[in-house]
């Protein structure tokens, strides 16, 4: 490519960056502004008069620690299970032939293509008349349901791209099939397991819909229904203590990123050595 060529694609991703960032900054900025500087015709980029206000209000709901707790909660064990049920599965899809592996693929992209308000209402009539609404089983099942198609298939593709002659090697050592996935496999489709953590986590972080119809609780709400509450319909939205919410409630995603991203590129480096 010739100078000219990468400075116009230097400048174009420039520029997409910007745009792909100023809502965010947009976010912080308010969350710093008080109330009239919010609700001014004229747009100020810089609080003229910080405050911290916003925050202090945001964190001291009466329902933001039960929210945080019902949501650390829910995540913790989505993610989990989504990663244990999904290297189970991804295992025994490319490791073993058996009569309707095509199907079940086939079922398990299908499902993966259905969007989740689709499944909403199935969802809701089921866990009524097994009496899980208003429970953690409930939109923990939901999440999973909705997160292991996507882990299935990325964690099979790790699956399938390892060598079957590491395997047997491991098996003429004496290793059982246990002691192959444990030790052998497990760590070569790392990066695929962190991938799909990393997708679960902010599934089950983000959603609203599932959260605000399973529960029907105060108590058992999650954070974005939280963040829903800045909203009320006598006096308005408050948009300083919802951005400073929407601050707070999107540090852990950004954390939770940071700490998996190391472990993502060493789990890639130890893979393309011992594949």
């Amino acid at each position: 490519m010739s100078r000219r060529g990468r400075w116009v694609v230097n400048t174009l991703a420039a520029i997409f960056c910007l745009v792909w960032v100023f809502p965010v900054y947009w976010m912080v900025n308010t969350a710093f502004k008080p109330r009239p500087e919010v609700m001014t015709s004229t747009p100020h980029f810089l609080p003229e008069h910080a405050t911290w206000e916003n925050f202090r209000n945001a964190v001291g709901q009466d329902q933001f620690l039960t929210d945080l707790r019902n949501s650390l909660i829910v995540v913790a064990v989505t993610v989990l299970a989504s990663i244990v049920l999904g290297i189970f599965a991804a295992a025994g899809l490319s490791r073993f032939r058996f009569t309707g592996r095509r199907t079940i693929m086939v079922v398990i992209l299908a499902v993966q293509m259905l969007p989740g308000t689709a499944l909403l209402i199935p969802m809701f009539v089921m866990f009524n008349s097994l009496d899980l609404l208003g429970t953690y089983a409930a939109l923990i099942l939901a999440y999973v349901a909705t997160v292991l198609p996507f882990s299935i298939w990325v964690m099979r593709g790790f699956f399938v791209a390892i060598p079957a002659e590491i395997e047997e090697a491991a098996q003429i050592d004496g290793a059982t099939t246990w002691r192959v996935l444990v030790s052998v496999l497990f760590p070569l489709v790392a990066p695929g397991v962190i991938s799909t953590s990393i997708f679960a986590f902010i599934a089950a972080w983000n959603d609203y819909l599932f959260a605000y119809t399973f529960m029907q609780d105060q108590s058992r709400y999650t954070l974005p229904v939280w963040l829903a509450s800045f909203t009320n319909p006598h006096t308005g939205t408050d948009f300083g203590g919802q951005m400073a919410a929407s601050v707070l409630f999107s540090v852990p995603v950004v954390v939770f990123f940071l700490i998996i991203q190391r472990n993502l590129v060493a789990g890639m480096s130890a893979g393309a050595v011992k594949g």
